[in-house]
């Protein structure tokens, strides 16, 4: 790939009086094109934004206009791929000279950028496929919901087991009733490894390190407070263990083990939220104020409806080596219990769904008669793909998604404010009980990368 293909200028696409905020300057030109064809640019191609444009690309409709990193050796892998679509270091310069030739884009950089760069899609009318969590902070997943809806693009988050047999099955079986009224929800992710390969300790290195000339290390920092480079601890996975990039274990994998509950059970958004986390996080304010911790339990209260014993529901989560309870645990006697799973507690029974596994109603001897639904996997990519071309709507677009995605980022914040139980005001987004917390709804971005009139 020669460099005449990767676009790299940042200054000229900063916008405003001295670079101060980002507005929405990317046109929808209305090009002609054909009408079976998705023309599509990915944002992110490197881990799992490679996975992203492997599996669109697989559907048979789509073509790949144009390629987006900051890392120049992600970018030249995936043209390699695709030699056929024009490279970019700056998502902005794509959107600015792509924008009449491209109908789509994935989002799959991390969370700290999610919002910027779907938001300016949507205002563009492009279709969005994100990552999941939709975004970094609640404001961001609430702002982001409302201009999808408005300009009436197909979204999709990327909870892509959403799609598969065991998770479709369970979302039926929960609104048939099966288990009877529901009483608790225990949702756990103790993936073996996860934390000494996913969790930093902390603190940061002391003084800073050259970026490698591969990596655009401004871009990467984007919304987030400027931070000297180091390798490893950062770029290109192990963001995900530091406050300004990531959302913790919650907000990664919480999105995939809370998506069949929350549209099994038709959940709104919570009336509290309160945090548990390991002491030796919680009693060091430096870890508290940059890393996120290693094990957290987290309990939101939502509030009953048609499906619930109670007028509140109780949905309990625990990561690391916080572990749902013991009596929780052994209603599953078929082994050993998943390690990322939700455990759904009904008056009638019980539903277990393992995380890309199939569903299991207990005790099972009371459910011998049950027939199990014949519903099949899809692909969750060629969903979004098909929606996209005109097809049904996406089964985690982000009505959807979006209200789920605010009640674990809610999560999140309680455990920056560990053993307070925050009352949720959802219509006016504060924390009436415990302002202190209010802060951490929304973030103020960074000079050059501010969003007029909204971060």
């Amino acid at each position: 790939m020669g460099k005449d293909r990767i676009h790299v200028s940042r200054r000229k696409f900063l916008i405003g009086p001295a670079a101060a905020a980002i507005t929405s300057p990317f046109v929808n030109s209305a090009s002609a094109r054909s009408a079976d064809r998705l023309r599509h640019a990915g944002i992110g191609v490197g881990g799992m934004g490679a996975g992203d444009l492997k599996q669109l690309v697989s559907h048979g409709r789509v073509d790949i206009i144009a390629l987006c990193d900051v890392d120049e050796n992600n970018l030249k892998r995936a043209a390699e791929l695709y030699p056929n679509a024009r490279c970019y270091a700056d998502w902005r310069e794509l959107l600015t000279k792509e924008g009449g030739n491209i109908d789509s884009v994935n989002v799959s950089v991390p969370d700290h950028n999610h919002f910027v760069i779907a938001h300016a899609a949507i205002q563009a009318g492009k279709h969005v496929y994100c990552q999941k969590p939709m975004c970094h902070d609640v404001a961001e997943v609430r702002e982001l919901t409302r201009a999808a809806q408005k300009a009436k693009v197909v979204t999709q988050l990327g909870t892509q087991h959403a799609g598969s047999s065991g998770d479709r099955t369970a979302v039926e079986w929960l609104k048939r009733g099966l288990i009877g009224k529901v009483r608790h929800v225990y949702l756990c992710s103790n993936r073996p490894g996860a934390i000494d390969r996913y969790r930093l300790v902390g603190p940061r290195p002391q003084g800073e390190q050259i970026p490698p000339s591969t990596l655009n290390w401004d871009l990467w920092i984007g919304t987030a407070p400027y931070r000297p480079y180091h390798p490893e601890i950062y770029h290109p996975v192990t963001w995900r263990a530091w406050q300004d990039f990531g959302t913790g274990w919650s907000g990664d994998i919480g999105c995939h083990i809370f998506d069949a509950v929350w549209k099994g059970l038709e959940l709104q958004s919570p009336k509290s939220v309160i945090a548990e986390v390991q002491k030796s996080w919680e009693e060091s304010a430096a870890r508290r104020g940059d890393t996120w911790p290693q094990s957290d339990h987290i309990t939101w209260v939502f509030p009953g409806n048609r499906m619930t014993e109670g007028k509140e529901l109780p949905v309990e989560w625990f990561d690391g080596l916080m572990y749902p309870p013991e009596e929780i645990r052994a209603l599953y006697s078929g082994g050993e219990y998943p390690a990322e799973s939700a455990m759904v507690v009904g008056t009638k029974g019980a539903l277990l769904i393992p995380h890309g596994g199939t569903p299991v109603l207990l005790p099972e001897n009371n459910f011998t008669n049950v027939q199990e639904p014949t519903i099949p996997a899809r692909n969750h990519y060629h969903h979004f793909v098909d929606a996209c071309l005109g097809g049904e709507r996406t089964e985690s677009r982000f009505e959807v998604s979006g209200p789920m995605t605010e009640a674990i980022l809610l999560g999140t914040v309680a455990i920056r404010v560990p053993g307070v139980e925050l009352k949720w005001d959802a219509k006016r987004m504060r924390f009436p009980n415990y302002p202190e917390a209010d802060r951490y709804i929304k973030r103020t971005y960074r000079e050059g990368w501010r969003v007029a009139g909204l971060f």
